[in-house]
């Protein structure tokens, strides 16, 4: 009876499916069922923020619909579907009144967009971009639109003003921190990204917030902190993502900044994991693309009855902005320095222990080209 049980992933994002492709390597008859709220689209979510220099519609981003993933991966997938709690003793969740049980269950829902609590904040034309839909409603927003304000100088906001910049748009982007990539990258390497993508046109506000925000009959204008002003036909908040935990707490899961999972993927309630953006694994939460992949490749042996634990190497995040190129390797170990090579925006620079171990780097502009010989070089495993 139990082998005749689904596999239940809710998410169809990138995390879902790339779970049941490596599954379906080990295993092509085990009963999946896919469930998301969203249209099931598959598509590569980092074209989202370089999409419009690319001329790519939503349509032409998306590589497969539903019915089409479903056929290849030999899955039941239902789309515009919520799933309204789950029960862990009984093995079983709640679609409104329907009931589904499953043998196991994985939780894949990923994050959705912060948002910020200003006066004004909920007008149509201030946005998050954060999955297929919200850009064909934003390539739809954009039409006719000049003045673009970006709140948020991290990696998307980043790279949202560099996507923007060959259309012809008034870009501006305000962050309260003092340089761009903050977090990410250290202070030296933010500010050779903001000082190339201002001579490019757009204008960085710096150490700076939208306090409110007033509609117009033909624009907006966001109030800053500090008293200034900023005429605007679309704001985009680009503020970070918060892992989606609502469904995970009601269910009684572990939950900290993610849903808690040790290296197994497993969270707090035995048959149930947790996968890609929502998951907190071993005490991180990895919003990258390389950590989920290699969490999709182990969690699938487990699934398949090979119980694996996830291990991460070093793994580069690039940012996609051409006006400056950025590579970051993080050092998840903090007991080294700095060993910096620069030139005008041009940054090799090494984070370095005692020993003389590479621990992690931050490559910008022509030297993302030493990538692959850095990566050589640092130390092992991160977690």
């Amino acid at each position: 009876m139990d082998s005749a049980l689904p596999i239940v992933i809710i998410g169809t994002g990138l995390a879902g499916y790339s779970l049941v492709r490596e599954f379906r390597k080990l295993n092509r008859d085990a009963p999946v069922l896919m469930l998301t709220r969203d249209d099931g689209h598959s598509y590569s979510k980092p074209m989202l923020s370089t999409g419009f220099t690319k001329g790519k519609s939503a349509e032409a981003i998306s590589l497969a619909d539903p019915g089409k993933m479903a056929a290849q991966l030999n899955v039941s997938i239902r789309n515009f579907t919520e799933v309204s709690r789950i029960e862990p003793d009984t093995k079983s969740l709640y679609i409104g009144s329907e009931v589904l049980v499953y043998k196991q269950l994985v939780l894949a829902n990923g994050a959705s967009a912060k948002t910020l609590n200003f006066k004004g904040n909920d007008h149509a034309n201030i946005i998050s971009i954060n999955d297929l839909m919200d850009y064909r409603d934003f390539r739809k927003k954009l039409l006719g639109k000049r003045r673009v304000l970006v709140m948020g100088a991290g990696l998307i906001g980043c790279e949202y003003a560099n996507d923007l910049l060959h259309g012809n748009f008034q870009i501006t982007v305000v962050d309260p921190a003092g340089t761009a990539l903050n977090g990410l990258i250290p202070d030296f390497a933010g500010k050779a990204v903001v000082q190339s993508l201002e001579r490019e046109g757009i204008q960085f506000m710096m150490k700076c917030y939208v306090k409110e925000v007033i509609a117009h009959e033909t624009h907006l204008e966001a109030i800053l902190n500090d008293g200034r002003q900023i005429d605007a036909d679309l704001i985009i908040s680009a503020v970070g993502l918060k892992p989606d935990l609502s469904l995970a707490k009601s269910a009684g899961l572990e939950c900290d900044i993610g849903i808690v999972t040790n290296r197994f993927l497993e969270t707090s309630h035995a048959d149930i994991y947790a996968l890609g953006d929502c998951a907190e694994i071993d005490g991180h939460v990895l919003l990258y693309i390389l950590p989920l992949m290699s969490s999709a490749r182990a969690l699938a042996k487990t699934l398949n009855g090979e119980r694996t634990q996830v291990s991460f190497s070093a793994m580069p995040i690039v940012i996609k902005t051409p006006a400056c190129p950025v590579v970051v390797c993080p050092a998840l170990e903090q007991h080294g320095e700095w060993q910096v090579e620069q030139d005008d925006i041009n940054i090799k620079a090494c984070y370095v222990s005692k020993s003389g171990e590479i621990l992690g780097f931050v490559l910008t502009g022509e030297y993302v080209s030493v990538k692959q010989s850095l990566m050589k070089g640092v130390k092992g495993v991160h977690l």
